[in-house]
């Protein structure tokens, strides 16, 4: 019998907890070896991904950033089995093991191969137990490269350049780089005559104590300016069929929201007999407004990219902008657009684009910029290029689709759903788009 938490006297629960997180260590490790082996002997088509990261994602609470690094920590070991003893053991945790993964598979280029196999042990040891300190792994790392990494300084080696792009939780964008000198000197070069403290009102620039701004917030500020610059300019590349551009999806009904031109009166006798309604009608008769809280078309704006958008946001965007209207139905799906042409109208791509969102594939949904409008009944076999003969998919799933027995149909909610083969299913139960997989009130 398992005694209760607030029963374990203070000693007892400093045991339970260590033991608790060396028992996680295991199971991580476990879990990095199950990988492995699905990377190795698991098809791409039972897997219904390019490769374990994907499926993790689908299948599991990790995210895909946490799914990539295990798949990556799962390969990697298997060619330094001494890190992985390590890792196996409980002794180092997985973070350490992909930090000291990182160096060995990318050592300094002059660094011999003696030399290697020492760091790396010196490294194994240094992250063994619980007073392992990351820093002082990463300070012997940096030492090494500096003294053996070539003739290129760590400033100038643009091998080293990273940007993450990271949506959060809440909806908003986290960004970290990692740049070598110069593009540094060009992006502080680009940010700095936009990032100078605004003029007060009455346009004096003495110490420009109007602008409460903090300096993190300029920046921030001068960074959009540039994107604004750059989205406006006529060179850019072609992605999708068209240059890169903010698509913003919208009802007509809330863009236009004929609530706000009523009359103050109007309103109020509105809200009057709503209330009156609602409180005749009991408490049943709120559950139909969140009856789809979690279905397609209640987020009053939507991005492709970061999701849904308030309201006033989505009218302040609709101010200056290039409309598309597209007719949905009463299913949020929009009706057919166009029939003689092989290929995706622009039009239809953005009706599409509406109505999938991203790659359709169950637990994929890449960004729609990143997919192609594949023909669920062939061309080659008579399928019109309609709505209800189109779905967005990467290119990985639009293969996937083509050569393997998934199966892809445009149900009655006029969406699209997919039949996994009966490797994958053996009852080959109907899975919905990954726009529409989720919870229902009921």
């Amino acid at each position: 019998m398992t005694t209760e938490i607030w029963q374990l006297s203070e000693s007892e629960l400093l045991a339970d907890a260590a033991a608790v997180s060396h028992q996680i260590q295991l199971l991580e490790a476990r879990r990095i070896a199950l990988v492995g082996e699905i990377d190795t002997r698991v098809s791409r088509e039972k897997l219904g991904f390019p490769g374990p990261a994907g499926w993790l994602t689908s299948t599991t609470l990790l995210s895909p950033s946490k799914a990539t690094k295990i798949v990556a920590l799962a390969r990697g070991l298997k060619n330094f089995s001494d890190i992985a003893d390590a890792v196996n053991t409980g002794v180092m945790s997985v973070d350490h093991a992909a930090l000291i993964l990182t160096f060995a598979e990318t050592p300094p280029k002059d660094l011999p191969e003696e030399g290697r196999v020492m760091a790396r042990t010196a490294m194994i040891a240094a992250a063994t137990g619980p007073e392992a300190l990351t820093g002082r792994i990463r300070a012997a790392i940096t030492k090494l490269e500096d003294e053996f990494g070539g003739k290129t300084p760590p400033p100038e080696n643009t091998d080293r350049n990273e940007l993450f792009a990271s949506k959060t939780l809440n909806g908003r964008l986290v960004l970290k780089g990692d740049f070598d000198a110069i593009t540094g000197e060009k992006l502080l070069t680009a940010l700095s005559p936009l990032t100078e403290p605004r003029p007060a009102a009455d346009g004096t620039e003495t110490f420009k104590i109007a602008d409460d701004r903090s300096p993190a917030r300029r920046r921030a500020d001068a960074f959009g300016h540039i994107l604004d610059q750059y989205l406006a300019s006529s060179d850019r590349p072609i992605e999708g069929g068209e240059r890169p551009h903010l698509n913003l999806h919208i009802s007509l009904r809330d863009l236009t929201d004929l609530r706000d031109s009523a009359d103050v009166d109007d309103i109020a006798d509105d809200e009057n007999t709503r209330a009156a309604d609602e409180s005749d009608a009991g408490p049943t008769a709120d559950r139909g407004a969140y009856r789809d809280l979690f279905g397609d078309g209640t987020s009053v704006g939507w991005l492709p990219w970061m999701g849904p958008l308030s309201r006033n946001t989505s009218r302040q965007l609709a101010c200056d902008c290039v409309l598309t209207a597209i007719v949905m139905d009463e299913n949020g799906s929009p009706i057919n657009l166009a029939r003689t042409a092989r290929t995706v109208t622009a039009k239809q791509r953005k009706a599409l684009t509406a109505r999938d969102h991203g790659c359709a594939f169950p637990g994929c949904g890449k960004p729609a910029a990143w997919t192609e409008g594949h023909h669920i009944w062939h061309w080659a076999d008579g399928g019109p290029t309609d709505m209800n003969n189109l779905v967005l998919l990467c290119g990985f799933h639009h293969r996937l689709i083509h050569h393997s027995d998934w199966e892809v149909f445009i149900g009655t909610d006029n969406h699209p759903w997919f039949i996994p083969p009966a490797t994958v299913d053996p009852y080959r139960q109907p899975r919905p788009s990954h726009a529409r997989a989720g919870p229902h009130i009921a």
